[in-house]
């Protein structure tokens, strides 16, 4: 049998790490967060804009919101088809994610794609975003 003076020496230590552990998390997110803001701005704001513009020349109407913390291409046929980047500060190290949901009569199709992780957030080139958002927009157009 473990002594308890063992056991609680343990369970305090494990408490401490937990402790230390949330304290970087939140400061990892907290980093992530400002980062995205600017990333949102400067970057995905425009190209989702652009992208909206095309695929409404194209005969697909889509229209960006911004709700908040993400990005939001939204179908005009339905308000229940879109593509939304987000990021998500639950996950350990935090995400920057593409949401999608697309209907097809009653069946819903809901994903989630992860993009980057943790510093690598910050790498995710316009080029490569648009390469995601293009092949999270496939079941949108293949019809």
């Amino acid at each position: 049998m473990i002594e308890t003076a063992d056991v609680r020496k343990r369970v305090k230590q494990a408490i401490e790490q937990a402790r230390r552990n949330a304290s970087a998390h939140r400061a990892e997110a907290d980093g992530a967060s400002a980062h995205f803001e600017e990333f949102a701005q400067e970057v995905a704001g425009p190209l989702f804009r652009q992208v909206a513009s095309v695929l409404k020349a194209e005969g697909y109407p889509f229209q960006v919101f911004s709700p908040a913390g993400g990005l939001r291409l939204s179908s005009d046929r339905s308000g229940d088809d879109y593509v939304e980047l987000a990021l998500d500060t639950s996950q350990r190290p935090v995400a920057l994610v593409l949401q999608v949901r697309h209907t097809r009569g009653r069946h819903v199709v809901d994903e989630e794609r992860t993009l980057a992780r943790g510093a690598a957030i910050n790498g995710l080139s316009p080029d490569d975003l648009l390469g995601h958002l293009l092949d999270a927009l496939a079941p949108f157009v293949e019809r």
